[in-house]
Protein backbone atom coordinates (compact mmCIF):
# COMPACT_ATOMS: atom_id res chain seq x y z
CA UNK A 1 0.00 0.00 0.00
CA UNK A 2 1.44 3.24 -1.24
CA UNK A 3 1.90 6.60 1.47
CA UNK A 4 -1.62 8.00 -0.60
CA UNK A 5 -3.84 5.04 0.01
CA UNK A 6 -2.76 4.80 3.58
CA UNK A 7 -3.23 8.25 3.85
CA UNK A 8 -7.20 7.88 2.14
CA UNK A 9 -8.32 4.98 4.58
CA UNK A 10 -7.67 7.59 7.61
CA UNK A 11 -9.04 10.43 6.01
CA UNK A 12 -12.26 10.86 8.21
CA UNK A 13 -15.27 11.24 6.26
CA UNK A 14 -16.67 14.78 5.37
CA UNK A 15 -19.46 16.17 8.36
CA UNK A 16 -22.17 16.89 6.10
CA UNK A 17 -22.34 15.00 2.66
CA UNK A 18 -20.83 17.26 -0.56
CA UNK A 19 -24.61 17.12 -2.16
CA UNK A 20 -25.60 18.22 0.96
CA UNK A 21 -27.04 22.21 0.86
CA UNK A 22 -26.49 22.98 4.69
CA UNK A 23 -30.09 25.50 5.01
CA UNK A 24 -28.73 28.79 5.17
CA UNK A 25 -31.77 29.83 7.55
CA UNK A 26 -34.48 29.18 9.62
CA UNK A 27 -36.81 32.02 10.51
CA UNK A 28 -39.81 31.25 13.06
CA UNK A 29 -42.40 33.61 14.71
CA UNK A 30 -39.63 34.68 17.28
CA UNK A 31 -36.27 34.49 16.14
CA UNK A 32 -34.25 33.79 12.66
CA UNK A 33 -31.34 31.57 12.99
CA UNK A 34 -28.62 32.54 9.94
CA UNK A 35 -24.45 32.14 9.61
CA UNK A 36 -22.78 33.33 12.56
CA UNK A 37 -20.35 35.81 11.15
CA UNK A 38 -17.87 38.97 12.08
CA UNK A 39 -20.56 41.24 10.77
CA UNK A 40 -22.19 40.46 14.42
CA UNK A 41 -19.56 40.59 16.28
CA UNK A 42 -20.53 43.74 18.27
CA UNK A 43 -24.11 42.62 19.16
CA UNK A 44 -23.05 39.29 19.10
CA UNK A 45 -20.64 40.25 22.20
CA UNK A 46 -22.92 42.41 23.88
CA UNK A 47 -25.29 39.39 24.58
CA UNK A 48 -22.73 37.01 25.44
CA UNK A 49 -21.38 39.56 28.34
CA UNK A 50 -24.88 40.25 29.31
CA UNK A 51 -25.46 36.37 29.50
CA UNK A 52 -21.48 35.46 30.59
CA UNK A 53 -22.12 34.41 34.24
CA UNK A 54 -24.71 31.99 32.79
CA UNK A 55 -22.57 30.84 30.09
CA UNK A 56 -19.70 30.12 31.95
CA UNK A 57 -21.61 27.23 34.15
CA UNK A 58 -23.32 26.34 30.90
CA UNK A 59 -20.21 25.69 29.00
CA UNK A 60 -17.55 24.18 31.54
CA UNK A 61 -16.13 21.76 29.03
CA UNK A 62 -15.05 24.78 26.25
CA UNK A 63 -12.85 25.96 29.86
CA UNK A 64 -15.82 28.18 30.95
CA UNK A 65 -16.13 30.08 28.03
CA UNK A 66 -16.24 33.49 27.96
CA UNK A 67 -13.30 33.73 30.70
CA UNK A 68 -13.43 37.03 32.63
CA UNK A 69 -11.92 39.74 30.46
CA UNK A 70 -13.12 38.25 27.27
CA UNK A 71 -12.60 41.32 25.01
CA UNK A 72 -14.18 42.52 22.19
CA UNK A 73 -10.93 41.59 19.81
CA UNK A 74 -11.67 37.27 21.68
CA UNK A 75 -15.01 37.47 20.35
CA UNK A 76 -14.43 38.87 16.70
CA UNK A 77 -11.38 36.03 16.59
CA UNK A 78 -14.09 33.54 17.70
CA UNK A 79 -16.90 34.52 15.10
CA UNK A 80 -13.80 34.31 12.29
CA UNK A 81 -13.33 30.81 13.90
CA UNK A 82 -16.89 30.26 13.12
CA UNK A 83 -17.39 31.73 9.77
CA UNK A 84 -14.84 29.54 8.16
CA UNK A 85 -15.74 26.17 9.89
CA UNK A 86 -18.99 26.82 8.54
CA UNK A 87 -17.93 28.08 5.11
CA UNK A 88 -15.29 24.88 4.43
CA UNK A 89 -18.73 22.37 6.11
CA UNK A 90 -16.10 21.64 9.29
CA UNK A 91 -18.81 22.93 11.76
CA UNK A 92 -21.98 25.32 11.62
CA UNK A 93 -22.53 28.10 14.11
CA UNK A 94 -25.60 30.02 13.54
CA UNK A 95 -26.40 33.21 15.41
CA UNK A 96 -30.18 33.39 17.14
CA UNK A 97 -31.44 37.09 15.94
CA UNK A 98 -34.69 38.86 16.58
CA UNK A 99 -37.02 39.29 13.22
CA UNK A 100 -35.47 42.82 12.87
CA UNK A 101 -32.36 41.95 13.09
CA UNK A 102 -32.14 44.50 16.03
CA UNK A 103 -30.48 42.06 19.05
CA UNK A 104 -28.69 39.00 18.97
CA UNK A 105 -30.77 36.76 21.24
CA UNK A 106 -28.05 33.23 21.33
CA UNK A 107 -26.52 31.07 19.25
CA UNK A 108 -26.48 27.36 18.15
CA UNK A 109 -23.38 25.30 17.33
CA UNK A 110 -23.59 22.54 15.55
CA UNK A 111 -20.04 20.15 15.82
CA UNK A 112 -18.93 16.54 14.40
CA UNK A 113 -19.96 14.94 17.44
CA UNK A 114 -16.84 12.90 19.64
CA UNK A 115 -19.19 10.01 20.56
CA UNK A 116 -19.67 7.06 18.24
CA UNK A 117 -23.03 7.33 18.87
CA UNK A 118 -24.08 10.15 16.82
CA UNK A 119 -22.95 12.27 14.00
CA UNK A 120 -22.87 15.26 15.20
CA UNK A 121 -23.56 17.28 18.79
CA UNK A 122 -25.19 20.56 19.03
CA UNK A 123 -25.03 23.08 21.92
CA UNK A 124 -27.12 26.46 22.47
CA UNK A 125 -27.43 29.66 24.32
CA UNK A 126 -30.13 32.08 24.76
CA UNK A 127 -28.83 35.40 26.89
CA UNK A 128 -30.20 36.11 30.11
CA UNK A 129 -33.24 38.37 29.31
CA UNK A 130 -34.71 35.95 26.53
CA UNK A 131 -33.91 33.05 29.06
CA UNK A 132 -36.05 34.25 31.48
CA UNK A 133 -39.13 34.96 28.90
CA UNK A 134 -38.69 30.50 28.24
CA UNK A 135 -36.67 31.08 24.38
CA UNK A 136 -34.59 28.64 25.93
CA UNK A 137 -36.71 25.94 25.67
CA UNK A 138 -38.47 27.67 22.66
CA UNK A 139 -35.41 27.50 20.83
CA UNK A 140 -33.98 23.90 21.65
CA UNK A 141 -37.36 22.37 20.45
CA UNK A 142 -36.92 24.51 17.16
CA UNK A 143 -33.76 23.05 16.61
CA UNK A 144 -34.48 19.85 17.22
CA UNK A 145 -37.41 19.54 14.47
CA UNK A 146 -35.01 21.42 12.51
CA UNK A 147 -32.41 18.87 12.70
CA UNK A 148 -34.40 15.85 12.42
CA UNK A 149 -36.20 17.67 9.60
CA UNK A 150 -33.76 19.54 7.21
CA UNK A 151 -30.20 17.87 8.08
CA UNK A 152 -28.56 14.78 7.01
CA UNK A 153 -27.63 13.47 10.20
CA UNK A 154 -29.08 10.51 11.99
CA UNK A 155 -28.16 10.52 15.56
CA UNK A 156 -27.53 14.14 17.16
CA UNK A 157 -26.69 14.59 20.70
CA UNK A 158 -27.43 17.72 22.89
CA UNK A 159 -24.53 17.49 25.83
CA UNK A 160 -25.81 18.86 28.62
CA UNK A 161 -29.44 18.58 27.69
CA UNK A 162 -30.71 15.26 27.37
Amino acid sequence: MNQATSSQQHQKPPFVPAEFDVPQMLETTQFRLRMLSVDDVDKDYEAVIASAERLRIAFKQWGGWPREGFTIQENREDLRRHQNEFERREAFAYTVVSLDESAVLGCVYIYPSQAEEAEAEVFLWVRDSEYEKGLDSVLFQTVQAWLKNMWSFENVIYPGRE
